[in-house]
């Protein structure tokens, strides 16, 4: 506790305002299982950057830990460049303080010398990756904790080619401000040197949403959207962009509508969360609505649900509406001829019927660790391939490459022209996915997320996976063990035989069972919250279309069955 101590008297020095210093010696003479929590480490990045609770402190977001990063990301641009004319892009979400500190972060550029093109208002996290790129800046910032509690903030970092930093660059990165003492982030702002943007932004990024997500649909004036922007940014961009693309019946939810971090009317601001929509799929069954589309608060996942075999509306999961899009793309793309350097893509926990389908259609299947950042430096690897689209499990999907993060708004425009059109030549999204099941394979997924927070909560999901690599199972469901993937030591070992393999992705703290019949068990903390997460995939084959209830069942039960034997 004494070195903890020590480090939170560190903050007491003239270098910080009087606010943050009479917290901390409240917090000392109070409160010392709070200092010691947000003293305890400094605040890291993870998959999607770094995120962490709003306060004073070096595990907390506040002006001082993202002047430091700043400060280090402006000390390393400056290596990377020998362009005088540095310039970077910030934007920022809904959440509290995420205006002010935004201010905050674009203050210490200007100080450093670096041009700032500041989003005026809040914008969602796609517009910031098209930015990067459309206004030729050297790197973005987005300040945002995606769909964490209202208690969070978040900062991410996009490099030149529009999408986030990856190795060995963030490592660099990391140097730079771990290197650095806070008394080294000049706060001294160059106000010449910082430019408000907005409608022009806008314009472009609204453009190019619905030339890359429109297909000529039919049906548009009879599909039914109702659409919610759970208190987020997309409120700035999807309406208008269906607007755009011809969709002219959308309902809103008004009282999800103003952005607010508080979230007020959701428990979890996150579409994978069946409550975050129920608002909005309420208000679908009385007006008779097609589709239900919700966004999370920066607007780079989204959750879906349609009327499903009898009528009623049915939250999507991420593998679904991945499976959907990647095949209509597929299709669209196969129409005009495959050129033979397509390729589509998903991550190492997403569905595997992914992976069956590039097979179908003779296109490269390309897989990543969990973190879009991954896809988005499959893109920057291999110039001379053509990206489709691809996504995760969780709710995340790009559509091309003119944005290189997911993004809800051009999927959103994807997902209600499959529907339109389906709904016009007398089938539905639901209907589309059925008949994709039984071409390629009937995949059922599921994700079981346990919370953990905190220092002992660390401790305990650090134990938790280390079970879960020492002690496998035998069997799933009398399914034998065949592969153990583990990506800490990149090797690949078949149980039976003994035979081991080198995975060539960069280590990852996951591990996957996987069995004779094909079913999958995938085991990862979460980079941003204090969560351990486990993915559970199973699969059977699907005749007709007229047995995918039966057929379904017997897929949940085994879900169960999987549950219940690793004691989930």
């Amino acid at each position: 506790m004494d070195s903890i101590t020590d480090t939170a008297k560190t903050w007491l020095t003239d270098f910080f305002d009087e606010d943050t210093k009479k917290e901390i010696k409240h917090l000392m003479e109070n409160d010392s299982e709070e200092l010691k929590e947000r003293f305890y480490k400094n605040l890291e990045f993870g998959t999607g950057g770094m995120r962490g609770i709003m306060g004073v402190g070096t595990n907390r977001i506040n002006k001082y830990t993202l002047g430091k990063n700043t400060q280090g990301l402006s000390n390393y641009l400056k290596k990377s460049y020998t362009d005088n004319d540095l310039q970077v892009v910030i934007a920022y979400d809904c959440r509290h303080n995420s205006k002010s500190l935004a201010k905050t972060v674009a203050d210490v550029f200007s100080a450093n010398g670096i041009r700032v093109h500041l989003f005026s208002d809040l914008r969602t996290t796609p517009e910031l990756s098209f930015a990067v790129k459309y206004l030729g800046c050297h790197a973005g910032i987005v300040l945002t904790a995606s769909h964490n509690p209202p208690e969070y903030n978040g900062y991410k970092v996009y490099w030149a080619d529009g999408g986030q930093i990856v190795p060995p660059q963030d490592g660099e990165i990391i140097a730079e401000i771990n290197a650095l003492s806070f008394e080294d982030i000049k706060f001294d702002k160059d106000d010449n040197l910082i430019h408000l943007i907005d409608e022009e932004m806008d314009e472009a990024f609204f453009e190019a949403s619905v030339k890359n997500g429109s297909f000529d649909a039919e049906g548009k004036d009879d599909f039914k959207i109702v659409f919610t922007s759970l208190h987020g940014t997309s409120i700035t961009a999807i309406p208008e962009v269906l607007k755009r693309a011809g969709y002219n019946n959308v309902t809103i939810i008004e009282e999800q509508a103003k952005p607010d971090g508080d979230f007020p009317t959701v428990e979890s601001p996150n579409p994978e969360e069946p409550e975050a929509l129920s608002i909005a799929i309420k208000k679908a069954e009385e007006i008779g609505a097609d589709m239900v589309v919700g966004t999370d608060p920066d607007s780079d996942r989204l959750g879906i649900a349609v009327r499903n075999l009898d009528g009623k509306m049915e939250l999507l999961n991420g593998n679904q509406t991945m499976v959907l899009m990647t095949k209509f793309l597929l299709d669209q793309y196969k129409k005009k001829g495959f050129k033979g350097n397509e390729f589509i893509a998903s991550t190492i926990v997403s569905t595997p019927m992914m992976e069956q389908m590039a097979k179908s259609y003779g296109v490269e299947f390309k897989t990543a660790l969990t973190g879009f950042k991954w896809i988005g430096k499959m893109i920057k690897d291999f110039p001379s391939s053509q990206f489709i689209g691809g996504g995760e499990e969780s709710f995340g999907y790009m559509v091309g490459d003119f944005v290189r993060d997911k993004d809800a708004v051009t999927s959103t425009l994807l997902a209600c022209e499959i529907a339109a059109n389906a709904k016009a030549n007398g089938s539905s999204f639901y209907k589309d996915l059925i008949d994709a099941y039984v071409e390629f394979g009937f995949y059922k997924e599921k994700l079981i997320s346990i919370t953990k927070k905190g220092m002992t909560g660390a401790e305990e999901i650090k134990q938790m996976l280390k079970d879960f690599k020492e002690n496998p199972v035998d069997t799933v469901q009398g399914s034998k063990l065949l592969y153990i993937e583990d990506y800490n030591t990149s090797i690949v070992k078949n149980v039976q035989t003994g035979e081991e393999f080198t995975l060539h992705l960069p280590k990852s703290n996951v591990l996957i069972y996987e069995t004779e019949d094909g079913t999958r068990i995938a085991a990862r903390p979460s980079g941003t919250e204090p969560k351990v997460k486990f993915y559970i995939s199973t699969n059977a084959k699907l005749d007709k279309a007229e047995d995918y209830k039966s057929v379904n069942s017997q897929l949940e039960t085994k879900i169960e069955g999987i549950l219940s034997e690793l004691n989930l």
